[in-house]
């Protein structure tokens, strides 16, 4: 499958691939879509705890516990004031904002107050607790990082987020604070139009060409609309790295249309508003719906369910029980009743269409398909709306509606994470609302009234590019100063939006150190202005990068008399970025802006040479002056820039202002030039020459081409020379204000222990599930035949009641017990059958040790075999080594493994503990210089042991048998006494070796009891034989 050789991990090169997964979040006003990345897993979605693909966007705190997802949903129905939802359109939204007062409206039970801190929107419970939105979006988003995790099987910390496309700039920075508080890296935020974007292209891209191919992409979501113009078509750029030209897709944001109540929940309210009026008419009750929390929640809850329903059936009846006052409700809903009730809502549709298609100017007939996405699109009526908007008769339905922009954005995260190579896919996303510069500026000697003036720039306008850098030259300012950044003309927006759009002011920039910088440099050198470096990133957030002075001071430097044409028309070029200039001049450079686009990441490289036919079909927005045509000279620029209203001058970086660095640089490869061409004129001169010419010839020749390069001798000329002094900027958030790093730290502990009380609490009923589950385990046991054979009916009867005290104990206890006092009566337990557990083990293995046991005897007789044949030199051991073998062979035979199963045995775990109180108290395992005996002859009233000890000692021998073969220094404590011969294993032939099969066979009769224990790894910690007794 070609999709799954888009993603590469590049985890195969390194030693382990832990720790390189991400995330993604499709972050819901109703649900949220989780998506991995990890290696050998290319992009998939995360299944939560309940096995569903998506999860409900809601967290309950009641009563110290909190919950998430489903257990969450139900605590919404019962208690609805304590579990919290809805919550993506409260971030950054000040107490006061119309949302607010709507969605107190929606849901009349919260308690909703200011921060005091920060005057934002937070939720108070009974206990006088305040969590604000941000916090409450954190611990989701934390959930989700669990969820990520526990599916990836792996931590995963770092995280792509989408966002609505009409986020502004406090609500993106409101997300990506809760995103920091849930202990995440958001690598980006990407808008959910773009992600579903990306996941239509990426798994297409051999169908793109240099053409640029129109989608529009109708996404009706939970409470918002968005329709999206994107164009798609392949660009070259040159491989920052390698250099090489690359050819690869790119998609573009054209156009942008939205409703940000339009969705499907509006259409479930309507649905719910209509089955309160029902209920109503039936008068079953006095009480009023509207007065009960908990039945509005049971109507809208079923009001969503009949909405899904009426999508595919034309009729259905929405019945609840008990709704209010223990009276069910029941009534029949048609799909025209539903589509007359929403009829207004239909209509809305067509606007947003409308909207995107004006912003992107790109006609109907240039659109390749309409592609739906969300669940809003499953209701006909809309699709039939959608077909009227656009002319067709079919729409496109081939992507995933739920879980494609989850999907979009994890293949970005994989792009973005440095454990992963994804096939590159470049975007162009569009910044929705502009953004501009004002501040005062002096007013000349010529102009009458106040001395200083507003002066607005516009940095980025509606539909720009981004992420995008550009630079802003202050020229006549030389004392420090502030400006503003604000909203541009946001006429476009409708008066709904603009009302809970919050501050036009995003933020106050004080400059401090301009003026002490013009003391330092302006006696050596001419300022040229203060440049300001702004740009929007990523995530579409702006961010003011540095501030710096800029002076040209004149330098000497030798250079030929004659320049040649290109050096001429160089200095010419040069000469119309160069210092001076009258003081209008000065004026009008006054607040010019900068395109700086080649600045931008390798990905957007390409975008100075391939929109520029784009860029000049972009009207002039908002009452931007806004020049990006490359072609014009400067001259040019400078008329257009003189006739403007407001003297704006917007020119690309690379092309309209050439800093002095670019100059310095160009004067030194002129002057290779020029050299080289000297070069190459003596030697076609030399060629010419007479090669019989004598020394004195040759000699009047060079001193001719000494006197020419004498003429051309270098002479001294001043050369500019840029001079940059950084400035502090101090930026004042308008629009969001910074937490203080208290407020943060409090947040982070408010998270912190609900997180440990969740922790607590599944310990708590791990440790309650293992209790219960132990009891009715064992209970169970003491009717089985061989705990019965184990056991005496006294010792069994004592059990039972031991474990019937515990279990009435269990299910009288509180739900707040301590965890400690559950692990003391388990382990109570646990000692009481620990006896008879060991028992039955024993019972059951022991067939096998002797099975085992009985299989290296006939090994070692096979080995006795092969030695006896060995003769003369060949012959490594006496007779007396054979001897002794030959005994312990027959003893081992003769040992009785009968025992009575009742009997109160000495078990092999035993050994430790009789060491430990036979040395001292903390002794640990027992060590080489213990001795056998010491053990053996206390231990010997068991049968069992007999039989394990003939075997370990029968093994012993052997083994030492074995090493003195070939030459293997044994581990046994036993065979120590025999290195001192292993200097005369040296002798031993290899093929004497060879011919010793035994050592095979061992070596499979190990492998097969490898998961037992045996007591010779209880006294010596080493295991060189059959493994016959599992650990303790």
């Amino acid at each position: 499958m070609e999709y799954i050789l888009l993603l590469t991990a590049v985890a195969a090169v390194l030693t382990s691939a832990a720790g390189l997964a991400v995330m993604s979040v499709d972050f819901g006003s109703e649900f949220m879509k989780i998506a991995i990345v990890k290696p050998g897993v290319p992009m998939e979605i995360a299944l939560n705890k309940e096995s569903r693909r998506k999860t409900p966007v809601v967290v309950s705190i009641k009563d110290g516990e909190r919950l998430f997802s489903d257990p969450a949903m139900n605590v919404a129905l019962k208690y609805p004031r304590y579990a919290f939802k809805d919550l993506i359109d409260l971030l950054g939204k000040k107490a006061s904002n119309p949302i607010i007062s709507e969605y107190k409206k929606r849901y009349p039970f919260y308690d909703i107050e200011a921060d005091p801190d920060t005057g934002l929107v937070a939720f108070k419970l009974e206990d006088g607790m305040l969590y604000s939105a941000e916090e409450l979006v954190a611990m989701i988003l934390e959930s989700a990082k669990v969820i990520a995790s526990d599916f990836a099987e792996q931590p995963i910390t770092e995280a792509v987020i989408t966002v609505p496309v009409y986020f502004n700039q406090a609500e993106r920075r409101a997300i990506m604070r809760a995103g920091e508080l849930a202990g995440l890296k958001v690598l980006q935020l990407i808008n959910d139009n773009t992600a579903v974007a990306l996941n239509y292209g990426v798994f297409r891209r051999k169908e793109f060409n240099n053409t640029a191919a129109n989608y529009i992409f109708f996404d009706m979501g939970s409470s918002k609309t968005t329709v999206t113009l994107v164009a798609y078509q392949l660009v070259k750029a040159k491989n920052a790295v390698t250099g090489i030209e690359e050819t690869f897709p790119q998609l573009t944001i054209k156009g942008v249309g939205f409703d940000r109540t339009l969705g499907g929940k509006i259409f479930q309210s309507r649905l719910a508003n209509h089955l309160a009026k029902e209920f109503t008419k039936m008068k079953k009750t006095p009480n009023s719906v509207y007065d009960s929390p908990r039945a509005l929640q049971k109507l809208h809850k079923e009001a969503g369910r009949l909405k899904n329903v009426l999508s595919a059936n034309t009729e259905h009846f929405a019945q609840i029980e008990g709704l209010l006052d223990d009276k069910d409700f029941r009534v029949k809903v048609t799909r025209e009743q539903f589509e007359e009730i929403c009829s207004d809502l239909f209509q809305r549709v067509n606007n947003v269409i409308a909207d995107a298609l004006k912003s992107s100017e790109v006609t109907l007939d240039e659109v390749s398909d309409v592609i739906l996405m969300g669940g809003g699109t499953r209701v006909p009526k809309v699709q039939e709306m959608i077909r009227d908007a656009v002319n067709r008769k079919e729409l496109g339905k081939s992507i995933n509606t739920d879980e494609a922009a989850a999907l979009g954005a994890s293949y970005q995260a994989a792009h973005l994470s440095k454990g992963y190579k994804v096939k590159k896919f470049a975007i162009k996303d569009a910044n929705l609302f502009p953004i501009q510069v004002e501040f005062e500026r002096a007013r000349s000697g010529d102009d009458n009234g106040d001395s200083s003036k507003l002066v607005k720039r516009l940095l980025f306008g509606r539909m720009n590019p981004f992420p995008q850098k550009k630079v802003m030259t202050f020229s006549k300012q030389n004392k420090d100063f502030s400006f503003a950044v604000n909203y541009g003309d946001l006429s476009f927006l409708n008066e709904e939006f603009l009302k809970g759009f919050g501050k036009l002011t995003l933020q106050e920039v004080a400059l401090v150190g301009i003026e002490d910088a013009f003391v330092k440099h302006s006696k050596d050198g001419e300022p040229k202005g203060t440049k300001a470096h702004f740009r929007i990133d990523d995530s579409g957030l702006f961010v003011v990068d540095k501030v710096e002075t800029l002076f040209e001071k004149l330098v000497e430097e030798e250079v030929k008399k004659e320049e040649s044409t290109l050096s001429k028309i160089g200095n010419t070029i040069s000469s119309f970025f160069g210092g001076g200039g009258s003081t209008k001049d000065q004026e009008e450079k006054q607040g010019s802006v900068e395109d700086t686009k080649n600045e931008t990441n390798p990905d957007q490289q390409d975008e100075a040479q391939k929109t520029d036919t784009d860029s000049k079909k972009q009207k002039k927005m908002d009452g931007a002056d806004e020049n990006t045509d490359r072609e014009k000279s400067t001259e040019q620029n400078d008329k257009e820039q003189s006739s403007s209203g407001d003297n704006e001058a917007v020119k690309s970086k690379s092309d309209s202002s050439r800093t002095d660095e670019n100059k310095e640089t160009d004067t030194e490869p002129k002057k290779d030039e020029e050299q080289g061409d000297g070069k190459k004129d003596d030697g076609s001169k030399k060629e010419d020459g007479d090669d019989k010419t004598t020394q004195d010839d040759k000699k009047d020749k060079e001193d001719e081409k000494g006197d020419k390069k004498e003429e051309n001798k270098t002479e001294k000329k001043t050369k500019p020379v840029a001079i940059k002094e950084e400035i502090q900027s101090h930026v004042l958030m308008i629009d969001l204000s910074d937490p203080s790093l208290e407020k943060i730290n409090a947040s982070k502990k408010k998270i912190s222990d609900l997180r440990k009380k969740d922790m607590e609490k599944i310990k708590l009923a791990k440790v309650k599930n293992e209790l219960e589950s132990f009891i009715f385990d064992t209970q169970d046991k003491l009717y089985q035949e061989i705990y019965e054979k184990c056991s005496t009916d006294e010792e069994r009867e004592k059990i039972r009641t031991k474990f019937s005290e515990v279990s009435d104990w269990l299910y009288e206890q509180e739900e707040d017990a301590e965890r400690k006092v559950y692990d003391i009566k388990l382990s109570e337990l646990k000692k009481l059958t620990a006896d008879l557990y060991q028992r039955v083990y024993e019972a059951e293995e022991r067939p096998k040790a002797i099975e085992a046991l009985n299989g290296v005897v006939n090994y070692t007789e096979y080995f006795r075999d092969g030695m006896k044949n060995l003769t003369g030199e060949d012959q490594p051991f006496t007779e007396v080594e054979l001897a002794t073998l030959e005994k312990l062979i027959n003893t081992t035979k003769n040992v009785s493994t009968k025992w009575k199963r009742v009997e109160s045995l000495v078990l092999v775990h035993r050994f430790g503990i009789k060491r430990r109180k036979k040395n001292k108290p903390g002794a640990g395992r027992p060590k080489k210089t213990d001795r056998l005996k010491d053990f053996v002859k206390p231990l010997c009233s068991s049968r069992v042991w007999h039989s394990s000890t003939a075997y370990h000692r029968n093994r012993d021998v052997q083994s030492n048998f074995n090493c003195r073969v070939t030459g293997v220094v044994p581990s046994c404590q036993v065979c120590i006494h025999h290195h001192s011969c292993r200097k005369s294993f040296s002798s031993i032939s290899d093929g004497l070796k060879q011919k010793l099969v035994y050592g095979t066979a061992y070596e499979a009769l190990v492998e097969a009891h490898q998961n037992v224990r045996c007591v010779h790894q209880e006294i010596y910690g080493e295991i060189n034989g059959p493994v016959l007794f599992r650990e303790d």
